[in-house]
């Protein structure tokens, strides 16, 4: 099929285990025409077999003839040089949409700095040196907000834990570089259909469990206000666009100008002579950043009780004995069991019994930390003009969610009893 060089072409880097799947479905989607000319996405995941959760609407992207994925090492520079290079009868790739990065928050520091820092920097000179018109990066929500406003794009938040740490360094690289027509779209914690990676689904899927054994839901942590604002994975994919379409109108100067903030540092000085391509700790470049989050301002106590009551169940809090016991013994075993347990009797039972699903009752640590992230989102509104697709964290949202499960084999349909 010849491309449509009126619409942009399009590289995504990684993120099939986070949100460039649902990007895919956005630009491309099965009951109307697409939005892109060719799309390529590269990852280190097989998708014939998928050596990680793809889901239905994704390998029905997958089969449209503008569309390719490639399977690729992006730590060696080699392959992503390769990966820039368009097919024969191809145009040069307007677009990259960078979804890479570790997202596991017990890898090692050496994990991070090579498939975070690293591999960025890597994509990040290949456009540059491409001239690409639009260079996206999505930065997951891995920092500590204030509890009492939500945070503008030029406040200076504290980074999480060695991830948050360097996930943040990579920001402070990417806004070093020349050339590149960056943008950083700050998101929340993601949700969605087909998106089983995050606190969201986690926090859904235990909550099913409880409504299923009738028995209220319990956090370890005081109600407080604890903003954990969410954001809809289709906002992601629709914001990024809009950031894509809005950088490739201004050339990188100008566009930090109109949105540029400087990016301080928050790690450790000696790195600066260890690792390749990082940035002094006195400078602070400056790149265009947007918070995307929806409408919500959801907190701990709102996302609680709507997913809670959602399953016909309540959102409660352990008292201060209690709360204080796990918080020092911290046994995750003895925290996941009961959730666990109940979601493997809940697959078992299901009509038909669910044998497979990506979806876990299993809270790790960093799931069960408290996370404070509340964002200010009024930037991306006014400067990219940006409208959310789905502005509220609700029931509805969360049944299309477990309905698109269930259609997909992997949520259980319980009887009623």
């Amino acid at each position: 099929m010849a491309p449509n060089s009126s619409k942009p072409s399009v590289l995504i880097f990684g993120g099939q285990n986070t949100c460039s799947r649902a990007l895919a479905s956005f630009l491309v989607p099965v009951d109307s025409d697409p939005l892109v000319s060719y799309l390529r996405i590269v990852g280190k995941y097989s998708v014939k077999p998928p050596t990680t959760y793809i889901g239905p609407e994704f390998t029905t992207v997958l089969e449209n003839p503008i569309v390719e994925y490639l399977q690729a090492n992006l730590t060696v520079a080699t392959a992503i040089q390769s990966a820039f290079d368009p097919p024969t009868g191809i145009p040069a790739f307007d677009y990259v949409f960078d979804f890479t990065g570790e997202v596991r928050n017990d890898r090692s520091e050496i994990i991070q700095i090579n498939t975070t820092f690293a591999v960025s920097r890597l994509l990040a000179l290949e456009a540059s040196k491409r001239k690409v018109k639009a260079y996206v990066r999505i930065h997951h929500p891995f920092y500590e907000t204030s509890t009492k406003t939500a945070a503008s794009e030029q406040d200076d938040i504290k980074p999480v834990e060695t991830m948050g740490i360097w996930w943040h360094e990579t920001l402070r690289m990417l806004a070093s570089i020349e050339g590149l027509n960056l943008v950083i779209l700050r998101i929340g914690f993601v949700y969605g259909p087909y998106t089983d990676f995050g606190k969201v689904i986690s926090l859904i899927t235990v909550a099913s469990v409880y409504g299923y054994m009738h028995k209220p839901m319990k956090s370890m942590w005081s109600p407080g206000k604890n903003p954990t604002n969410t954001i809809h994975v289709e906002d992601v994919a629709g914001g990024a666009w809009a950031c894509a379409n809005w950088i490739a109108n201004h050339d990188r100067k100008e566009a930090d100008q109109l949105a540029g903030v400087p990016i301080p540092f928050h790690n450790n000085k000696n790195k600066v002579k260890e690792v390749e391509g990082m940035l002094p700790h006195d400078q602070k470049p400056v790149a265009p950043i947007f918070n995307l989050v929806d409408d919500s301002n959801s907190t701990l106590v709102s996302t609680g009780q709507i997913v809670s009551s959602f399953f016909g169940t309540t959102f409660e809090f352990f008292n201060l004995i209690e709360s204080t016991l796990f918080k020092l013994h911290d046994d995750l075993e003895d925290i996941n069991e009961q959730h666990v347990e109940g979601w493997t009797e809940m697959l078992s039972k299901s009509d038909p019994p669910v044998t497979k699903t990506p979806i876990s009752a299993y809270m790790d640590k960093y799931t069960l930390e408290k996370h404070v992230v509340g964002f200010d989102n009024s930037k991306i509104k006014e400067i990219v003009g940006y409208k959310l697709r789905r502005p509220d964290f609700n029931h509805a949202n969360i049944e299309e969610v477990v309905d698109k499960w269930k259609a997909d084999g992997a949520w259980p349909n319980i009887p009623s009893t």
